[in-house]
C-alpha cells in the first residue's frame, strides 16, 4: 500500500496521481489535504512519514508547491528517506542508490505527465542492494 498527502498546493497534482494509481491498480490512503485549501506542509509531510514508518504504507508520495518543504518535513523523520525529484532520472537514482522511500513532488513545477512519469519509474525500480549503498544508508540512518 501507498501513502499520498499534499498541502494545497499539491492538491491538484495529487488529483492527477491518484487517478494515474488507480489506472494502474496501486492500492493507496489519501491521508490530505482532502479539499484544496490552505493548510501547512509539514501536518501532511509527518502523516506520511509516520504511515511509512509505522508500517501501514510501504511507501509514500508527498506533494507541496515546490516539493521541498513537505521533503524536509518528512526527512525530519528518522528512517525516512524522501527525496524531491524532478525528473525520471532522479526518481530511479533515490531508490536505486538511496532506497528513497517517499517521493516529494512539485505541483507548481511538474505538469501531470512529468509526476506520473517520475512516480512510474519511482515505484518500479528496485533498489540495487550494492554493498556501497547498503553502507550509505546505514551512515545516513546513524545520522543524530
Amino acid at each position: 500500500m501507498l501513502a499520498i498527502g499534499s498541502d494545497h498546493g499539491g492538491y491538484d497534482l495529487k488529483q492527477e496521481i491518484k487517478a494515474h494509481l488507480k489506472e494502474r491498480g496501486i492500492e493507496f490512503e489519501d491521508l490530505g489535504v482532502l479539499e484544496n485549501t490552505s493548510c501547512d506542509y509539514p501536518d501532511f509531510g509527518a502523516k506520511v512519514a509516520k504511515a511509512v514508518l509505522a508500517g501501514d504504507a510501504e511507501l509514500g508520495i508527498l506533494i507541496c508547491g515546490t516539493g521541498i518543504g513537505i521533503s524536509i518535513a518528512a526527512n525530519r523523520f528518522k528512517g525516512i528517506r524522501c527525496a524531491n525529484c524532478t525528473s525520471e532520472y532522479m526518481a530511479k537514482m533515490a531508490k536505486e542508490h538511496n532506497n528513497a522511500n517517499i517521493l516529494a513532488l512539485g505541483g507548481r513545477i511538474l505538469t501531470g505527465e512529468e509526476a506520473c512519469r517520475i512516480t512510474d519509474v519511482f515505484l518500479d525500480t528496485p533498489f540495487s542492494d550494492g554493498e556501497r549503498h547498503i553502507r550509505r544508508i546505514e551512515k545516513l540512518d546513524s545520522l543524530n
